[in-house]
């Protein structure tokens, strides 16, 4: 080992590295191999009797010892070593501890060789800790803590806020407990302000989810008036955001520039994020040109894609043309950072390709997804924003923002956005521009060509040319299978056709390529209810409840599906509903009254075609029920003027004007209108109506009287007596007395110009009763006979004219 050494010579005295090459003659081993009495020893038991003293003289053969200095002393062999203690030379051997090799102070001959100690026993057992101890008891104490703070996160991260905050309150409890006892066992040093500071900031943050935003404000301040916690103030930018959903702008832009203080410059993004912050207060308080000017560091500092997104929003609020366009240009020149070259792989290598296949659907290629998504997002929202007002005119203006957009890195998003300069044009009414745009699009590569003749397959559709919208709904999905819309617009066009099942075909392939088309879902219902099978479509339906849950279309598809099935009562709850989501609709209202007609509710059918007369009183067939309920009902007055409403809704349908006649001769004003305008056409006939009416009059009185008296009579024979003696005393009333109320009733009759108004709603009572009805038992006269007969013939005309 040591041949390789060059040693220094003795006369070199100053020389650096003298004397690392002297170690201790023990570790000499180089010569024990041919140390005879050593071998004997190993050999034999001769090694385990007791050690000589150093004062017997050695036997054993010596050897040289090599010294730093190139010179050798002799070494004695193990029997003749010197003994620990011992002096040798005149210096003392240090004492060495032999127990680790199994050797004891006193050892005995023949001991056995047990360097692990097992021939002491098994070792003692471990002393129990008391658990009543105040350090078990904090400890304990702790753990409960830490788990109640893991319990509410993760009750928040399934939703359940409830049990969050409840968690995260039964931690303050108990974190308070723990720092009581601490105080009372220990220093106040050895508080964990760690789990103090998780616990507050868990129950803030579950108190502002909970939207208790007091609460939350209160335990933030708790915490950031805390000297003792470290960076507490950043805390302040919650505190804003809690201010923001309070809309209390002033108070969140001051906390968020306490935060932003508190931020050292050499935290970059943080202070960017609450600049972010304190520009969108800026703009939810209307305050548009300090939302520029924070947006605009932004930009100078950091760009990202919602702060160019926010500024371009910010000068369309303020108007500034120039000044938009170049916002616009800012956002298309913020970097998206995304490789898309790694994600080809470059050579025929399996191992290259195969980690190219693995990278393609991982986390990071969807969060380079979610951002180019975001981006284009944002471009083509702030083009269809600016583009009508950067220019003349919204052409022009789409124009600029296609070449810009061509000169970037989103080219793609050009053609989306010729695109939607078509779609613009719709919305102004001008097809022919729209159809010449999309018709130009067709000559480009197979997705916009795709997109484009969707488009026209939808136009042609609308406009019904259905030989059209086939045609180019053909296009689209030979540029594009897996397009969903251009396959809902074949089925449409195969639907329009009435060819259901192979319609059904393509709905059905179009959710298979995509399973959240609800166009599609919505029209395969359709298919089904057409086809019959009621039970399909009604599950279609309902799945699409589920995704669209205030939609009033299902809601009302799932209400017809029901009626279809005859269940009244599920019908009706649909619709009710259906009315919560659109109360003003009279379609709807009029088929509540209609299903309730059905199942006999006849109060609840005339509530809701009122309903649906009061929103919309051109509906005939609501007009006809409301009509047709007040002659039930024997409120002929009301009667009329649905029907005259229904005569100037159809003038040339006779029925109306009959029917508006038979509510006149059925209410007893009939008469009086002829008296009227005979009168006023000076005819014969006015005297004869006049006497008719008279009679009728009388009757009326008559009848009047005897009700009365038979309410406050006691019904006995005096009560019949004065009946009958009032009767006699009406049957002899002067001829005068009759002129003179003759006289007056026609006073009362509207003049020939004015407009006629019913003034027998205050005659429409409880206790009104029709002179012509069969309430009252009359003495059958011929009189009488006569105006039963005139009144069976009514009835008779009235039913052949009212609805079924």
């Amino acid at each position: 080992m040591m041949q390789n050494v060059h040693l220094a010579p003795e006369t070199d005295e100053d020389d650096l590295y003298s004397g690392y090459n002297d170690y201790n003659p023990i570790c000499d081993i180089e010569e024990l191999e041919n140390d005879a009495a050593f071998q004997q020893a190993v050999r034999t038991s001769h090694g385990r009797r007791p050690p000589i003293t150093a004062k017997i003289p050695s036997t054993a053969v010596t050897r040289p010892i090599a010294t730093g200095y190139g010179s050798k002393t002799s070494l004695a062999s193990s029997i003749g070593r010197p003994m620990t203690g011992a002096i040798q030379d005149g210096v003392t051997r240090p004492m060495t501890a032999v127990r680790a090799a199994g050797f004891i102070k006193a050892g005995l001959r023949g001991s056995a060789f047990d360097p692990l100690g097992q021939s002491r026993g098994p070792a003692p057992p471990l002393e129990v800790k008391k658990k009543d101890s105040p350090e078990e008891k904090i400890k304990q104490l702790e753990k409960e803590v830490n788990e109640l703070v893991e319990e509410s996160c993760i009750a928040n991260s399934c939703g359940d806020l409830k049990l969050a905050l409840e968690k995260a309150k039964d931690a303050g409890r108990k974190e308070r407990v723990l720092v009581r006892q601490r105080e009372q066992a220990t220093t106040p040093e050895n508080i964990n302000l760690d789990l103090t500071y998780s616990v507050l900031f868990n129950l803030a943050s579950q108190y502002s989810v909970n939207e208790m935003y007091a609460e939350a404000l209160n335990t933030y301040q708790v915490i950031v008036k805390n000297k003792m916690f470290s960076n507490a103030g950043i805390l302040k930018m919650n505190m804003g955001n809690i201010y923001l959903k309070q809309r209390n702008y002033s108070k969140a832009i001051k906390f968020y520039r306490m935060a932003l203080d508190q931020v050292p410059s050499v935290n970059k993004q943080m202070r960017i994020k609450i600049m972010q912050n304190i520009g969108v207060t800026f703009i939810q308080a209307g305050q548009y040109s300090d939302a520029i000017n924070s947006y605009e560091h932004i930009m100078s500092m950091a760009p990202n894609l919602k702060a160019g997104y926010n500024l371009t929003i910010c000068y369309f609020a303020v108007g500034d043309r120039e000044k938009m366009k170049k916002a616009f240009q800012k956002l298309i020149a913020v970097p998206l950072e995304i490789d898309e070259d790694k994600y080809i792989s470059p050579s025929d290598d399996p191992h290259t390709n195969l980690v190219t296949e693995a990278i393609k659907n991982d986390h990071l290629r969807q969060m380079e997804r979610e951002r180019k998504a975001m981006a284009e997002k944002y471009i083509m929202t702030s083009a269809k924003l600016i583009a009508p007002v950067i220019e003349t005119s919204f052409a022009a203006g789409y124009d600029w923002c296609v070449e810009v957009v061509k000169a970037s890195q989103y080219v793609e998003l050009a053609n989306d956005l010729e695109i939607n300069k078509a779609v613009t044009y719709l919305r102004q009414r001008d097809y022919n521009q729209a159809v010449e745009i999309l018709k130009m699009l067709e000559k480009k590569d197979s997705r916009v060509k795709s997109a484009a003749a969707t488009n026209l397959s939808a136009l042609y559709y609308m406009g019904k040319d259905f030989a059209q919208a086939s045609s180019y709904a053909d296009i689209a999905v030979n540029s594009d299978r897996y397009n969903p819309a251009a396959l809902t617009n074949k089925g449409n066009t195969v639907f329009a056709n009435g060819d259901y099942e192979k319609a059904a075909e393509f709905y059905k392939e179009a959710l298979r390529n995509d399973s959240s088309c609800t166009e599609a879902l919505y029209n395969i219902g359709l298919t089904y209810e057409k086809l019959n099978r009621l039970d399909e479509a009604l599950d279609c339906f309902l799945k699409l409840h589920a995704i669209l849950r205030n939609s009033a279309e299902v809601l009302y598809q799932i209400a017809n599906i029901y009626e279809l099935m005859e269940n009244l009562s599920q019908a009706i709850e649909w619709l009710m509903q259906v009315v919560s989501v659109v109360p003003t609709n009279p379609q709807v209202l009029a088929k509540l009254g209609e299903l309730y007609d059905r199942e006999g509710d006849k109060s609840q059918a005339f509530q809701y075609y009122y309903e649906s007369y009061r929103y919309f009183p051109c509906n005939i067939e609501v007009v006809e029920w409301l009509g047709a309920y007040y002659i039930d009902t024997q409120f002929w007055e009301k009667a009329i003027q649905y029907f005259e409403r229904a005569s100037l809704i159809q003038p040339t349908q006779v029925k109306w004007q009959l029917m508006v006649a038979s509510c006149f001769r059925r209410s007893g004003k009939c008469l009086r209108f002829l008296v009227r305008l005979c009168t006023d056409l000076g005819l014969k006939d006015a005297q004869e109506y006049a006497r008719k009416l008279k009679r009728l009059e009388k009757m009326k009185e008559v009848r009047e009287q005897r009700i009365k008296s038979g309410r406050d009579g006691s019904g006995g024979s005096r009560g019949k007596r004065e009946g009958s003696a009032s009767s006699d005393s009406g049957q002899n009333c002067s001829a005068s007395s009759k002129g003179e109320r003759l006289s007056a009733k026609l006073r009362t009759l509207p003049g020939t110009n004015e407009p006629y108004e019913s003034s027998s709603n205050k005659e429409i009572d409880a206790s009104y009763v029709d002179p012509l009805g069969p309430q009252v038992e009359r003495p059958k006269t011929a009189a009488k006979k006569r105006i039963d007969e005139d009144d069976f013939a009514d009835e008779e005309l009235g039913d052949d004219l009212l609805p079924e």
